[in-house]
């Protein structure tokens, strides 16, 4: 099976190759659209601006690759967010696989969310042998509204997305690669998809 993790110049790439390590999986790590069409499997990790994220994949075409892809797909993080259709942050349109936004934390609440969160309402195969409340890591200052695309719900001063499936694509808010044994099984389950 050939993993590929989509490199843009959004930090995170070594901690998801890591993790993947881990559990005996190998992936290759590029920018190349042929790379990545010969995929089986796609991850579009990320940490980052979302302006300077989605200008590399334009740049690139990048971003309507993606859009395109028919290979199962994982986005995490800004990846997730990337994959709406746009983002509060720096007034970003996005690539638009899903029709949700993104939207900026508000009120009296520490910003970013840091740390671990609880999630719930599991909806999907992602999260096959796992029990409602576990607990994985997560680092944004940005979120997905729920709408009929979340797959798993977090809580921080509101409910939202922590996890949106549509077809073939699937995406996290938290970084399984650092969630411990949660984190390592969903990714298991990824593979296993």
């Amino acid at each position: 099976m050939k993993i590929v993790i989509i490199k843009y110049n959004a930090g995170n790439v070594c901690s998801v190759e890591f993790g993947l390590q881990r559990l005996g999986a190998n992936a290759i790590v590029s920018d190349d659209v042929e790379e990545i069409l010969s995929a089986d499997k796609i991850i579009f990790p990320g940490v980052g601006a979302a302006g300077f994220a989605m200008d590399y994949l334009r740049e690139r075409k990048l971003d309507e690759v993606i859009k395109n892809c028919k290979q199962l797909f994982l986005g995490i993080c800004l990846g997730m967010q990337l994959l709406c259709k746009y983002s509060e942050e720096n007034n970003t349109q996005c690539i638009g696989v899903f029709d949700e936004c993104v939207k900026k934390f508000e009120g009296d609440i520490k910003v970013p969310q840091m740390g671990w969160n609880n999630i719930y309402d599991l909806r999907q195969s992602l999260f096959k042998d796992l029990n409602e409340n576990e607990f994985v890591y997560f680092v944004h200052s940005y979120y997905v509204e729920k709408s009929n695309h979340t797959a798993a719900t977090a809580n921080y001063s509101l409910e939202y997305s922590a996890a949106i499936q549509k077809d073939n694509f699937y995406a996290v808010q938290f970084h399984p690669e650092k969630s411990g044994k949660t984190g390592e099984r969903i990714l298991k389950n990824f593979i296993e998809l």
